[in-house]
């Protein structure tokens, strides 16, 4: 079994004791570079737009929950970094479905950038009436991040949509770390940092359920 593979197993063996996995992440770092580079350039073109909230035709900009700036990948790319990380993350997809049987079966991804002070209150990432959402994942871009930089992902426990459930994880956000965990289990919040963030951000989806 080559590392890579052991890799996204390891993930899944995460993903079915604790319902989250933080660690390596399974780009590497010529992608990792090459996809803080692409973030960059979309940031200096003004493609990064105001965040919503809600889905579809419901969601709209609201700065109380969320400052960040975002834009999501075509489902085929042209860029070549933005292929490779959604061929990567297919085969991610491809082993959870296997030894999870989550029923995952696309992926949609994006840019986000957080300037310093930007924030994402706590949330969980499947909606109310929308269960496609199975698997969340957070790839982060950022070289050298301080360790007193701010701007960790906060995991809770799902005890409480609010945050107030006791805290899984703290996640510094510096390149070659990932955070992937179960959509409909963990609260989670994005701290406000003292300097510009970049992720690569996502989810994993199933088809809708029938009532």
């Amino acid at each position: 079994m080559s590392n890579a593979h052991q890799r996204l197993v390891s993930i899944a063996d995460a993903l079915a004791n604790a319902g989250w996995y933080v660690g390596e992440s399974i780009f590497d770092a010529t992608l990792t570079r090459a996809l803080l580079a692409r973030a960059r350039t979309l940031t200096e073109a003004g493609r990064l737009h105001a965040a919503k909230v809600g889905r579809t035709t419901l969601a709209r900009r609201s700065d109380a929950v969320r400052t960040d700036e975002t834009r999501w990948l075509d489902d085929a790319p042209t860029d070549v970094a933005e292929c490779a990380a959604l061929e990567q993350v297919h085969a991610l997809r491809a082993v959870l479905n296997e030894t999870l049987f989550v029923g995952a079966q696309d992926a949609e991804l994006h840019f986000a950038r957080y300037a310093p002070g930007a924030f994402y209150k706590t949330h969980l990432d499947r909606f109310r009436d929308d269960d496609v959402r199975v698997v969340s994942m957070v790839f982060y871009l950022n070289e050298a991040w301080p360790q007193d930089a701010g701007g960790e992902l906060v995991l809770y426990a799902s005890d409480a949509s609010d945050g107030s459930g006791a805290e899984q994880a703290r996640v510094i956000p510096s390149a070659g770390t990932m955070a992937c965990f179960l959509s409909d289990r963990f609260p989670h919040e994005v701290l406000p940092g003292a300097r510009e963030r970049f992720s690569l951000t996502g989810w994993m989806r199933r088809a809708p359920q029938r009532p």
